[in-house]
């Protein structure tokens, strides 16, 4: 007799189809690569779709775990041999079939006669990896089309030997580990980690170690991987830079495990976080213009940058705030650093972050700029939305009076000959430390000017107005002091009070040198200027360039993970790492052309042509990543290239 699926057609008289016929050879190959783990699964077939096997072979086989979920009721019909009827022979083979897929339990007796799969029977040894078992001779089984095992993208790595995962840990600086007590317990981990994997290719890599199978037992218990606990079946271990760095224990999403593996250091994304639940939050731009569409409550949307420690300080506030008024007004936030949101950016002006806009019925009305607020001053807002008060200009420093000197490109240098002992603040309008260092600094310059001997002066000097004197003297942030001791310049520790800067007056110590600037110390980076900026370039098939400006604290930050970068690939003639200082006059510009609008910006250049703005991970792992990610394809290109030839 001939087993088959419930509800399947026989064909007395015919000729019995092999296994082989009953799959679509036309079916096309499915994405992912197949894995052959053991003796209990049926084949890489997608649901309703059905897929020839290789000539003699089993398919793989299913998951047990699966196969009981969606166990069919199974039935045998007469096999028709040459001399037809219902032959000892052909039912013993149908027998022996049904005995390689399990134990064949009798529902009834005679023709029809309905029979059940069952699981634990061994099974046709499995053949070499990518291939399947031998089948028996002519089986007449005919498989559902529904089975099917775990499809693993060819991007994540299965590995079984320590010496392969140490080798890998020392070559690759940023890995995600799968460590399953079973296949059946990594499927639906497997399932996520393949697009995971794509969505991060030449970011990061992922591994998978099972540590139920017996070769693999060695290597778990070496990596300390514990998975004896019942419920626990799964571990996600994060290696960076060739050591243990952490166990992932955000939330197991696409989205959340990307954005991990894109800046391991970095902050959870805000959804994760279980206050934020009555934030609306906001993944696209076609999401934004939907929301904007659809949503008749009134909005306030919160742009914002995952980095921005302002914007950090009031998530908690927002989100509070957020739930006090659910139902009433919708409070949303969206991560529009990426470049993919330039327009949105562009059109609700965006200049810095966080910036927050209110809605309604779809229309901006005006700006949220009370970035200091709390839960309850949004709220209380909220009642009575109103736009920002014109800010009324500051009386500039020099137009107050005072004893303090303000000196300007012109008069610096002679003013400096004049005066042997003169301590310069250099500050910005807009500086909250300067304002706040400001009565101290007039203060004291009062007493210095009334002593009859004095022991010098005081100057200061706008950076933003005097901008020659600013990228003379390395300005990099404020308040900067710099003392000139007969037209000597000396760096000055840190001095804020009216006392510390009357008894360091009278008696000045010898101060250290300044230390140098970044364009002063001797690194792999490329320092450009609007001269040879072009020029440069066109030298280079791939080049980084970093615009920053000297006083901006975010481009301090990342100064040593560009620099390391660039010492990475200073050997590769085709790579380089650059910086363009938009402060100097030289540069603006430049900066100008290239559309600098925050600090700091990355541009991509190939040969001297922009190519796209890099808004990933601003670390070192990031950089090199995205690197290393271009010279791959240089590779690739190339090896294409050489079998063609």
């Amino acid at each position: 007799m001939r087993l088959r699926a419930s509800g399947a057609k026989s064909t007395p008289g015919g000729p019995q189809p092999s296994l082989a016929a009953n799959y679509d050879s036309q079916q096309a190959p499915l994405p992912g690569r197949l894995f052959q783990p053991r003796a209990h699964a049926l084949a890489d077939v997608a649901p309703g779709t059905r897929r020839r096997g290789a000539a003699g072979k089993w398919p793989c086989l299913l998951d047990p775990a699966e196969l009981r979920a969606r166990e069919p009721e199974w039935r045998t019909e007469p096999a028709v041999g040459s001399g037809g009827g219902d032959g000892a022979g052909r039912a013993g083979m149908a027998a022996a079939a049904a005995d390689s897929l399990g134990e064949a339990v009798a529902l009834g007796s005679g023709r029809g006669r309905h029979v059940r799969p069952t699981l634990g029977s061994a099974l046709p040894a499995p053949g070499p990896r990518g291939t399947c078992g031998e089948l028996p001779p002519n089986p007449g089984v005919v498989l559902p089309t529904w089975l099917s095992c775990t499809k693993v993208s060819s991007l994540i790595e299965r590995i079984s030997d320590p010496k392969d995962l140490k080798k890998l840990l020392r070559t690759r600086n940023n890995v995600l580990v799968l460590y399953s007590k079973s296949e059946a317990a990594a499927e639906s981990h497997l399932r996520l980690l393949s697009t995971v994997a794509q969505a991060v290719k030449g970011q990061g890599t992922i591994c998978w170690v099972d540590c139920g199978d017996a070769e693999s037992r060695k290597l778990c218990k070496k990596m300390k991987v514990d998975l004896s606990p019942k419920d626990k079946k799964v571990e996600l271990f994060h290696y960076q830079d060739g050591a243990f760095h952490t166990e992932y224990n955000r939330a197991v999403t696409f989205k959340s495990i990307v954005a991990f593996l894109k800046d391991p250091k970095g902050p959870p994304l805000w959804e994760e976080d279980p206050g934020a639940k009555d934030v609306v939050h906001i993944d696209s731009e076609k999401d934004f213009r939907r929301l904007l569409k659809k949503e008749e409550k009134p909005l306030l949307m919160m742009f914002y940058a995952p980095w921005c420690s302002v914007c950090k300080r009031i998530m908690p506030h927002f989100q509070k705030a957020a739930t006090q008024l659910r139902g009433h007004v919708v409070l949303a936030g969206m991560n529009v650093y990426p470049s993919e949101f330039e327009n949105v950016k562009e059109e609700y002006n965006v200049r810095g972050y966080p910036t927050i806009c209110y809605f309604e019925k779809g229309r901006f009305l005006f700006q949220y700029d009370n970035y200091g607020s709390t839960a309850e001053d949004i709220v209380e807002w909220l009642k009575n939305p109103q736009p920002p008060q014109p800010q009324v200009p500051e009386t500039p420093w020099a137009d107050e009076g005072g004893s303090v000197y303000h000196l300007t490109d012109e008069d610096f240098d002679q003013f400096v000959k004049e005066h042997s002992s003169v301590l310069v603040m250099f500050h910005a309008p807009w500086c909250g430390h300067c304002k706040k260092m400001k009565p101290e600094f007039e203060n004291a310059a009062e007493v210095l000017h009334g002593e009859a001997d004095s022991s010098g002066v005081l100057a200061a000097v706008d950076a933003t107005v005097n901008k020659a004197l600013a990228e003379r003297f390395h300005i990099s942030e404020f308040p900067t002091l710099k003392y000139f001791k007969n037209g000597e310049k000396y760096a000055v520790p840190a001095l804020r009070t009216k006392k510390n800067f009357i008894e360091w007056m009278r008696n000045p110590e010898a101060p250290p040198p300044p230390e140098p600037t970044w364009e002063e110390q001797q690194t792999s980076v490329l320092h450009l200027v609007g001269d040879n900026f072009r020029e440069t370039l066109k030298k280079k098939k791939h080049t980084l360039v970093m615009f920053y400006a000297p006083w901006c604290p975010h481009c301090k930050k990342v100064i040593p993970h560009f620099t390391a970068t660039a010492n990475v690939f200073k050997d590769d003639r085709k790579i380089a790492c650059a910086a363009v200082d938009c402060v100097r006059d030289k540069n603006q510009d430049l900066c100008q052309q290239e559309a600098i609008k925050a600090y700091p910006t990355f541009h991509y250049y190939h040969y001297g042509k922009f190519a796209e703005k890099y808004d990933s991970d601003r670390t070192e792992l990031g950089f090199t990543n995205f690197i290393r990610t271009l010279r791959e394809g240089d590779h690739e290109r190339l090896g294409k290239k050489k079998e063609e030839l």
